[in-house]
């Protein structure tokens, strides 16, 4: 069966001498795996359609298990993305997050959105680490964390000071900060944020300007979530990682070898 279908490469990853086996996320079908046969090769007509974060029409042949790609168009192929080292890292970890988190053949139209949305973002030169974190904490829904964040998660309180519990996940206000030792005390800010995060369409934000010590605060908190309450290792984060810490040495390497597909 054909199938013509619309979406965004999560994945490729080499098969063979000049294959490539295809992840693409679409807002009605979900997942689809494909072989692209001949991919590898640069002249081949799937070279540049199946690169990581491509937007695309693809014509997949159906069957069981894995489809085959017949034909594919690109509608945007995200060069500013793919061209800076940096985008490139943090979009890696949205596709990567996404693609563990959403499952083969099921609807998927608020996590396509989600995605479309953020490397949109990415391409039009918004920050990409908040971009990151806004999917992050979006995400945590698709892995059955509902963090409690309208008021605090004991005794429900929406007024005073509040603090992150990771043993309640969520908010405790200050009459029940002796509930869990390992708080992370929060201003009224970071209250904010973090809902704001949580709950806010992407679309809706606008451009984001946030310091950069602000999103390390946010970015440790949900990482810690995913860690230990989900279990999700993600190897474009090492990446990530390395060049946070090491920006100088990527920036005259070829990063298309080196970022993960």
């Amino acid at each position: 069966m054909l199938s013509k279908v619309e979406g965004y490469v999560l994945r490729a990853i080499p098969y063979g001498e000049n294959n490539k086996i295809v992840t693409i996320l679409t807002e009605e079908m979900g997942k689809r795996t494909a072989m692209a046969r001949g991919a590898k090769k640069p002249a081949s007509r799937f070279s540049a359609v199946t690169q990581p974060f491509t937007h695309g029409y693809f014509l997949l042949q159906q069957g069981r298990g894995m489809g085959t790609l017949q034909q594919a168009e690109i509608i945007q192929s995200m060069r500013h993305i793919r061209e800076d080292f940096l985008k490139t890292a943090y979009a890696s970890v949205i596709t990567e997050l996404i693609d563990k988190l959403t499952d083969d053949d099921s609807a998927s139209s608020g996590v396509y959105q989600l995605l479309h949305q953020a490397l949109q973002a990415i391409e039009e030169d918004q920050d990409p680490e908040a971009i990151l974190l806004f999917v992050e904490w979006k995400m945590l829904l698709r892995a059955g964390i509902r963090p409690h964040l309208d008021g605090c998660a004991n005794c429900a309180s929406k007024e005073g000071e509040f603090a992150f519990s990771f043993q309640q996940i969520g908010f405790l206000c200050h009459r029940c900060f002796s509930i869990d030792p390992y708080i992370i005390r929060l201003s009224p800010i970071q209250v904010r944020l973090i809902r704001t995060f949580m709950f806010t369409p992407l679309e809706e934000v606008g451009s984001i300007q946030l310091k950069k010590e602000t999103k390390q605060f946010m970015r440790k908190i949900v990482t810690t979530i995913y860690e230990e309450q989900v279990g999700i290792q993600l190897k474009s984060r090492k990446f990530l990682t390395q060049i946070e810490r090491n920006p100088l040495l990527f920036e005259s390497a070829d990063t298309k070898k080196d970022a993960p597909e």
